[in-house]
């Protein structure tokens, strides 16, 4: 069965996905006729004092310079998509369309178009999510901490998530990654000063110093993601300190094995640990449920009966 594709939850969210050609209708839906007058159906205008921001959305950051140019786009052609919002008490929360009402603010709008849905909180930051992925408007921290949101607020597991939003379980398990480096790195991550890659190599360090040490040569030097490999695998190669001293790291790995590892990673979607040594050592893969073995052994292509 084919996986599908991201932006099909916006119509399921949306409630705007239409039947497929042929689909059986249901005894109620051919005796009972759609109200033509569902105002939550229709785009309708209201005061832009009603609209508050939803503390679901997982985007955090609004630079001034885009929401400037957007400001300009809407000063010239109006708002052309309305936003979706659900009610709370008086006011409307926002689900989708929150640099639009952003926008709107600096423009001083008296009133902005909007279609009102019915939502959970679940399917707001479904929906929050999906919007965002679609568009690139995440940065990386902001995506993992997304993904973390679901599983810890609704109890879903990291395939269910991958499903919801049209990613591969690989991508939501190494996005979620970037969650345990330091506050500090997490925040360059946010801002742009590092990538990724480089990410993924200084997680490869436990301690959050030596993290931090990493990232602070990185922006000095200008290393790029091959020359971070190098940095970080020297500092795995040294020698354990003597008693009494903060360990340095754990155990000697080259930048070879440390891409292998990488790659495994990827590829499995959960923690692995490489250990190698002259021609011989260990390979350690992690799972956190009986789902999540079963999953590794298919993608191993090993039977569990």
């Amino acid at each position: 069965m084919a996986r599908p594709a991201l932006g099909r939850g916006l119509g399921a969210l949306l409630g705007t996905t239409p039947p497929a050609p042929g689909a059986p209708v249901s005894p109620a839906t051919a005796t009972t006729p759609a109200p033509v007058e569902d105002l939550r159906e229709k785009v309708q205008r209201v005061p832009l004092g009603r609209i508050r921001p939803c503390p679901l959305q997982p985007r955090k950051q609004f630079t001034p310079e885009t929401l400037r140019e957007l400001a300009d786009s809407i000063k010239e052609q109006g708002i052309v998509q309305p936003l979706i919002v659900r009610e709370r008490a008086d006011q409307l929360e926002l689900i989708a369309g929150e640099r639009r009402w952003r926008a709107a603010q600096l423009l001083g709008l008296p009133e902005v178009p909007v279609i009102v849905r019915e939502a959970d909180d679940r399917a707001v930051l479904e929906l929050a999510l999906i919007e965002n992925l679609q568009r690139e408007n995440l940065n990386p921290i902001e995506e993992a901490q997304g993904y973390a949101q679901l599983i810890d607020q609704f109890q879903l597991k990291q395939d269910e998530v991958a499903l919801k939003v049209g990613k591969n379980r690989a991508t939501v398990a190494n996005a979620l990654r970037l969650l345990k480096l330091a506050p500090a790195l997490q925040n360059y991550l946010r801002e742009g000063r590092l990538s990724v890659g480089h990410a993924k190599v200084i997680l490869g360090l436990a301690s959050e110093r030596q993290q931090q040490l990493a990232a602070q040569r990185i922006l000095q030097d200008g290393l790029n993601v091959r020359q971070t490999e190098g940095l970080v695998a020297k500092w795995l190669a040294r020698p354990a300190p003597a008693r009494g001293r903060v360990p340095a790291a754990g155990p000697a790995r080259d930048a070879q094995v440390s891409r292998l590892e990488d790659k495994l990673r990827e590829r499995l979607g959960t923690r692995v640990k490489l250990k190698y040594e002259q021609g011989s050592g260990t390979l350690e893969i992690s799972f956190y449920s009986d789902d999540e073995l079963e999953r590794v052994l298919q993608i191993l292509g090993v039977s569990a009966d």
